[in-house]
């Protein structure tokens, strides 16, 4: 068996391919950016003949780069991202690529929150509709999109897509299946009574057949080998909901332990021992074959800085500092003060409130770009900070949290999470920890790693610890707060804001 781990990691935006060795060292790393169409208002998609193109590239670079005969890997697994909807034809052609990102399914959301159509899906499921989720993407494509609904022979998720492409099997796991809302968690299985909540009863057959995120979903096939550069009859696992992978690739894998990701969605995890609380949160997963993940999750996360960086610090700098150290440098030359601007990360809708829109409040003639830049990173946290409380009312209890994702890179926001918070905050070595909990599983198929936690022990390393400082405990109360009530006021200009959005669209149409 080789000495190597090959990890993918297919986010929203960006794919990457990471070579480990069995020690969580990183031998060689690739990474491709895509493109999102949006060819209306709230439609986020992708072309998935470019996410191939992409993740074959990224392949192929990082054996390249590696030095390495690509017979010496061992196993490949594949982390993506979750929820959005991803569909081959009847003939198992590429054919759609929705992603995480889109709110086109805002209204039937809310008239299907208005005739109580969660109240039957999640004690089943442990989700209530909403607007990005896979079940419900594929109900509005039925009711809106008849033309493209009768073309789909398979409905399953972003990584799920790239397994395909490498080994041909149509299949999909349970962390990812579970995460998207389509399972009985408990059960673990597709559910009928689940789907005809969705109005989707007609449509099990669309469902991929299940395997658990280690076993093996198939091997490279020549095809396949000749795209990437991979060896023929490498093993591919059923891989993971990216979210999960994250978790064990920051070395979050005991009960009780809590994962948060600060990526394009704001993720607020902890492991559970049964798949339901004392109260609802937003989605549960399968940690493993006997564990479950309890997520309180929206896409209020780093897409905001991604968009500030974009939009208004994209310039080439003579320095050479990337326009994000720029940012965090401007964010921890402002002192926290009670005057400084609030922020509302909703770029892309909130969880509570498809309609929800971004925004500032409180700026003055005083303040600077820096107020600004701090105001984002601060409303990132409180972003976080609302699920990780709905956690806590639901009985999830934690006291210290791993933190992941392009958020973690910073030196400045993770003091920032400890703060708002109010509990420490570590940061794993790894930046890749979606590839690397990929890897775990891929070792973990085939024989390398007894399971998920021996995995972890052995490639996982911790890199920083932050602590929250308890002088600001009180000021991010009172900011919190304030955060949460402008929300709460604001919630009814945002539904007139999406109302005239739709008249302006139809009338365009």
């Amino acid at each position: 068996m080789g000495d190597y781990l090959l990890g993918l990691d297919a986010g929203n935006t960006v794919i990457k391919a990471v070579i480990f060795d069995r020690e969580g060292n990183e031998i060689a790393s690739a990474s491709a950016e895509g493109h999102s169409r949006m060819p209306s208002p709230g439609h986020v998609e992708r072309g998935l003949d470019e996410l191939w193109e992409n993740a074959r590239r990224v392949i192929r670079t990082c054996v390249d780069e590696a030095g390495i005969d690509a017979g010496e890997i061992a196993a490949i697994g594949c982390a993506g991202h979750g929820n959005g909807l991803y569909a081959l034809d009847r003939h198992g052609r590429p054919l759609l690529g929705i992603q995480s990102l889109d709110t086109r399914a805002a209204a039937l959301v809310e008239q299907w929150q208005s005739e109580g159509v969660g109240d039957r899906t999640y004690p089943i499921g442990r989700q209530r509709p909403w607007p990005s989720q896979t079940p419900t993407l594929l109900a509005w494509l039925k009711r809106h999109r008849p033309e493209i609904f009768e073309k789909i022979g398979t409905v399953f998720l972003c990584k799920d897509f790239i397994v395909n492409r490498l080994t041909g099997a149509r299949v999909s796991d349970v962390s990812d299946m579970t995460g998207c809302g389509l399972l009985d968690v408990a059960g673990r299985r597709y559910d009928r009574a689940l789907m005809a909540a969705y109005g989707l009863a007609d449509s099990m057959d669309l469902l991929p057949p299940l395997l658990e995120s280690a076993d093996i979903a198939g091997r490279v096939t020549d095809e396949g080998a000749a795209e990437t550069s991979l060896a023929a009859g490498t093993p591919v696992v059923g891989g993971l909901f990216d979210v999960v992978a994250s978790a064990i690739g920051s070395g979050v894998t005991r009960t009780g332990a809590a994962s948060v990701i600060a990526g394009t969605w704001s993720i607020n995890q902890v492991i559970i021992d049964r798949p339901e609380l004392d109260g609802p949160v937003f989605m549960s997963s399968t940690f493993d074959r006997d564990r479950y993940m309890a997520i309180e999750s929206s896409a209020t996360s780093a897409a905001n800085l991604e968009w500030l960086v974009r939009e208004f610090f994209s310039e080439p700098r003579s320095d050479g500092r990337s326009p994000f150290d720029l940012c965090c440098e401007l964010a921890s030359a402002c002192a926290p003060s009670s005057d400084d601007p609030l922020y509302h990360p909703y770029l892309y809708g909130a969880q509570q409130d498809g309609n929800a829109r971004a925004g500032f409040y409180g700026i003055a003639g005083w303040h600077t770009k820096a107020h600004l830049v701090r105001a984002v990173l601060e409303g990132v946290a409180f972003g976080h900070r609302q699920h990780i409380e709905t956690m806590r009312a639901a009985g999830a209890s934690f006291d210290q949290a791993v933190l992941s994702g392009g958020g973690s890179r910073s030196l400045v926001w993770p003091q920032i999470f400890a703060d708002v918070l109010g509990v420490p905050v570590s940061v794993a070595r790894s930046r890749e920890t979606g590839a690397l909990g990929a890897a775990v599983a891929a070792g973990t198929g085939v024989g390398i790693f007894a399971d998920f936690a021996e995995g972890a022990t052995a490639m996982v390393r911790t890199e920083r610890h932050y602590r929250p400082d308890t002088a600001l405990e009180a000021h991010y109360a009172r900011r919190y707060a304030l955060y949460r009530e402008i929300a709460d006021v604001m919630a009814p200009v945002w539904r007139r804001l999406s109302a005239s959005q739709t008249l302006t669209t139809g009338a365009a149409a």
